[in-house]
């Protein structure tokens, strides 16, 4: 069992200590920590002197573990943070792969490759992601907290989607997470001015779950994780897809999907177990399966 990185401060674990590693180490592996513990799949972003800067092998390695945790049933929970002052000043494009000319419908396609692929990750894993955001969250990386299922904030922490500053228009689904959170005009004033939104403001407009004392939102993301990951796995991954894909579709779809989601989780062993301890008024033991 490998010890989870406490957001904001350098992991216990050095990463090419090979008395404490688990599985070969590279630049990458050094700048994107992974830790499991009780379930929970630890993914914490180490560029702190860059304010955490997303590079293209550190978005291409967020997405595989992603895709990961997906797959594995021993992994339960995710949770998503940063070590330093910053959760994410955005993406940092330095040390992506030479394009030779640019032309028309390379920027499209470098888009939908890149930013939106990252983001998709977060919002398609089949296991509830939570981010403890532990600082400044900036463009794609204020999407990147926005699009987890559950977002835990310091209280020094902050919102910015700087994109207008640069006269950039927002990518990394901005423009479509921000309404389904706040709705159409808050997401407007926020993607206009730029504006840093303080994390109690953000929680104020409903962005932020909870916001924490520094010091607590560790061992808050711990007890969050750890909780979903005693709860029923499948059940909470259908659960996410339906609230996903709620606001996307009419009330005909959105039943149909339940009632297709009801009759998928009344197969697993974790529904089965939840009837069996209603009836015997016990708690339920839940193994993800």
């Amino acid at each position: 069992m490998t010890p989870s990185p406490s957001p904001g401060s350098v992991p216990p674990a050095v990463p090419d200590d090979p008395a404490t590693r688990t599985e070969p180490v590279d630049t990458v592996d050094s700048l994107v920590l992974h830790a499991t513990d009780n379930g929970v799949s630890w993914l914490t972003l180490n560029r702190p002197d860059a304010m955490n800067a997303v590079t293209w092998d550190q978005r291409e390695r967020l997405i595989g573990r992603l895709a990961d945790a997906s797959a594995d049933p021993d992994i339960r929970a995710v949770v998503l943070t940063a070590t330093g002052k910053g959760f994410c000043a955005g993406a940092d494009l330095r040390g992506a792969p030479q394009a030779g000319e640019r032309v028309a419908g390379d920027v499209a396609r470098m888009i939908r490759g890149g930013a939106q692929r990252l983001i998709t990750a977060v919002l398609d894993c089949e296991k509830p992601v939570i981010a403890a955001v532990n600082g400044t969250a900036a463009g794609l990386g204020a999407h990147l907290a926005l699009a987890c299922d559950l977002v835990l904030a310091a209280e020094s922490a902050r919102f910015i989607e700087v994109f207008v500053r640069r006269g950039l228009v927002p990518d990394g689904g901005g423009a479509y997470l921000l309404p389904r959170l706040i709705g159409p005009q808050r997401a407007k004033e926020l993607l206009f001015f730029g504006d840093a939104l303080p994390a109690v403001e953000a929680e104020r407009l409903g962005l932020v779950n909870r916001v924490v004392p520094d010091g607590e939102l560790a061992k808050t993301a711990r007890e969050w994780a750890e909780r979903l990951a005693a709860g029923p796995t499948r059940a909470l991954a259908l659960t996410k897809q339906l609230v996903n894909a709620s606001l996307d579709t009419d009330r005909s779809a959105a039943f149909a999907a339940e009632a297709t989601a009801q009759e998928i989780n009344m197969t697993t062993a974790d529904a089965q177990e939840g009837v069996a301890s209603f009836v015997a008024r016990r708690r339920p033991a839940f193994r993800g399966r």
